[in-house]
């Protein structure tokens, strides 16, 4: 796969861009993302040399155990490809991330991920099928700050039929897969043991075309979690929901979910959780200078932790991006995550009905060499809070990047 995504960066000095396909067409890939074409194969090769700096807690240790300081940088080759096939489009693409420090070489990691897509627009229905896969070795999310080994595999599909003009109606199920490496452990617990797991799921959907490009969903989805060695945490999930799903070439695009979910583990043990979830992921572009864009998310994560079984995280990650002058821009980050933990009854605690918190904020300054090269230099500084002694931790890293098509 590493030698395909070096084929790819060779061509793009012997081929031109790709002509833009028709704005509209369902299923198409982004002209803006398409830069070169070898007959009916479209590609957007990217690659970035991100964090090439220090970072100041290697491990987020917490203050007394004397954080471990090291040099680091991580290389990101990424290729998206596109063929129409008749009516039909097939997609992929190959995500390398190669992360290196300097002294803590037990830390350095080759991560790959794989998607490949089918989508099958039609006057009367539609079909879109997904598969990833996932060879990884990062942290998991907000609460596990080893970075761990694990494969995930995710497929799935969606079928819907036209009832009327712009209205559709479809059924959607997904199978996702997580598996821990067999060594991979913190504070003294397999991460095996505790988080492989299988969740389903299956969807009733019903879709409105507002436009070409912009629509609203309304679902009910009913899932299923099984874990292979810890069945405490196995349960089942009933969420109603609505997507917003806009146009990509409007000022503001992206998307917007909220929904309500009723969670409901199989122990008696473990409480169950009924309320509101979100998935925002909004950008907006201010007379073409000024870019604003939030990410932000309520939904049920399963804890290593079999006294806490699960959290419920709330979270934003935004940024503003500001053009001062011709080639150079600025830009402010800011993260605030709320993992809100819940207890298992008759279970000792060392902090009951605990709520942790991550902060971060960060800024950076680049310089555009061209269309697509683009040299930056960032700071960030994080910290997480908690009841538990051993969780708080504080980190600074700064250093520069380089980007290449994005």
């Amino acid at each position: 796969m590493r030698h395909t995504f070096c084929a790819a960066l060779v061509v793009i000095g012997l081929f031109r861009p790709a002509a833009a396909q028709a704005q509209g067409e369902v299923g198409a890939p982004d002209p803006a993302k398409v830069r070169v074409r070898i007959g009916p194969l479209l590609m957007n090769p990217t690659i970035a040399i991100s964090n090439i700096g220090v970072d100041q807690n290697v491990f987020n240790d917490p203050p007394e155990r004397q954080p471990k300081e090291d040099f680091t940088a991580t290389v990101t080759p990424k290729i998206d490809l596109w063929i129409q096939m008749g009516r039909s489009w097939l997609s992929g693409s190959i995500d390398e991330e190669f992360v290196w420090f300097q002294t803590y070489s037990n830390e350095r990691s080759a991560n790959n991920r794989y998607t490949v897509g089918w989508r099958l627009p039609a006057s009367w229905f539609n079909v879109n099928l997904t598969a990833k896969f996932a060879k990884v070795r990062d942290r998991p999310g907000y609460e596990i700050d080893l970075r761990a080994p694990r494969k995930e595999v995710t497929y799935g599909g969606l079928v819907e039929g036209r009832i009327m003009s712009k209205t559709f109606f479809g059924v959607r199920g997904e199978r996702e897969e997580v598996d821990f490496d067999d060594a991979a452990a913190i504070v003294n617990l397999l991460l095996r043991d505790q988080l492989n797991h299988v969740t389903t799921s299956g969807a009733l959907t019903l879709r409105q075309q507002v436009t070409p490009l912009t629509s609203i969903e309304f679902n009910a989805t009913r899932s299923e979690d099984r874990f292979e060695f810890s069945p405490l945490r196995n349960s089942t999930s009933t969420s109603f929901g609505t997507i917003i799903t806009l146009d990509p070439f409007a000022l503001v695009k992206g998307s917007a979910a909220f929904g309500f979910r009723n969670f409901r583990p199989d122990s008696p043990d473990v409480p169950e959780y009924s309320g509101g979830t979100m998935a925002l992921d909004l950008t907006y572009t201010l007379l073409g200078m000024t870019q604003f864009a939030v990410r932000a998310l309520r939904d049920v994560e399963y804890s290593f932790d079999p006294a806490q079984p699960y959290y419920v995280q709330t979270g934003v990650d935004a940024s503003v991006s500001q053009q001062i002058f011709g080639p150079v821009d600025v830009v402010f980050r800011l993260v605030e995550q709320r993992l809100a933990y819940r207890n298992r009854a008759g279970f000792p605690v060392r902090e009951a009905d605990r709520t942790d918190a991550v902060h971060s904020i960060g800024a950076g300054v680049g310089y555009r060499l061209g269309r697509d090269l683009r040299l930056g230099f960032n700071v960030d500084k994080a910290r997480r809070t908690s009841e538990v002694e051993s969780r708080p931790y504080e980190g600074l890293k700064y250093g520069a990047s380089l980007t290449y098509g994005f």
